[in-house]
């Protein structure tokens, strides 16, 4: 076979298979380099695919998280509204309320001084004119008004308590509750049974001669009788008695009336 190719042309198929073997091993060397750079892509795809799935993932739970604290920070601003509103609304209440107070201080400060006025030729030891509690309170004796063991109105005490009723007759807003109190000693007779008797009639006299002679509206008007049992002073002492035997009138303010104070203009 030698003999039959020339040694030049063997020479050239020689190189040419050599060059193809270089060829190939060039090829395998490439295409093993470029299947180490797929799996180096490969490994970096997956990679970048877990951080995009971590970053989804995470995403979406501050997502969440911004969600709620935004439904909290609502919630928490409408509970701030609304204790503010609560806040505000008391405290505009307590300055009606305070105002409201001050205003029924200043009507009974004028009522007091228009009973004194009228009453100023009274004796001082028979009628006692005062405020307490922020109620008007007309304190007058048993011996102004009534004979002893008696529960009609003398001609004199009618005159003392028509001033009264010129005072409460400028003020028809406001109401009256006439009250008896007597002493401790016992009373027992035909017409009276004992000191609750003599108290509640000595009371109803009163309003009586206010409804009937002096025209004050009997709405208004409340009889009552509390007997021994509201004294003044000791029941030991002949002064005590006398100052416990008494007739108290209270002027005080009628409730519907005092709540319309309240209501804001």
């Amino acid at each position: 076979m030698f003999s039959c190719v020339s040694s030049k042309k063997y020479k050239s198929l020689d190189t040419t298979y050599k060059k193809s073997l270089e060829n190939e091993k060039g090829c395998q060397d490439e295409l093993r380099n470029l299947q180490s750079q797929l799996g180096d892509l490969k490994k970096q795809n997956s990679d970048l695919t877990s951080q995009v799935d971590y970053l989804k993932k995470n995403s979406n739970q501050v997502l969440n998280a911004l969600q709620d604290m935004s439904v909290l920070s609502s919630k928490q601003a409408e509970s701030m509204k609304q204790s503010m509103q609560t806040l505000s609304e008391k405290d505009a209440y307590i300055k009606d309320l305070q105002s409201a107070i001050a205003r029924k201080d200043s009507l009974n400060m004028n009522l007091v001084m228009n009973l004194k006025s009228s009453l100023h030729d009274v004796n001082d030891k028979d009628i006692n004119i005062k405020v307490e509690k922020g109620v008007v309170y007309v304190d007058i004796s048993d011996k102004l008004l009534f004979n002893s063991g008696q529960y009609t109105v003398t001609e004199n005490a009618k005159g003392v308590l028509g001033k009264i009723a010129n005072v409460l007759d400028a003020h028809p807003d406001l109401d009256v509750m006439v009250e008896g109190h007597t002493d401790s000693i016992p009373i027992h007779n035909s017409v009276l049974t004992d000191n609750w008797d003599l108290s509640v009639k000595r009371a109803t006299s009163v309003v009586r001669i206010l409804e009937k002679q002096y025209k004050i509206n009997p709405n208004r008007m409340t009889a009552a009788g509390h007997s021994k049992y509201v004294p003044v002073a000791s029941n030991e002492t002949n002064d005590g008695r006398a100052m416990n035997r008494r007739t108290r009138i209270i002027i005080l303010p009628q409730l519907d009336q005092f709540f319309k104070l309240l209501v804001r203009k």
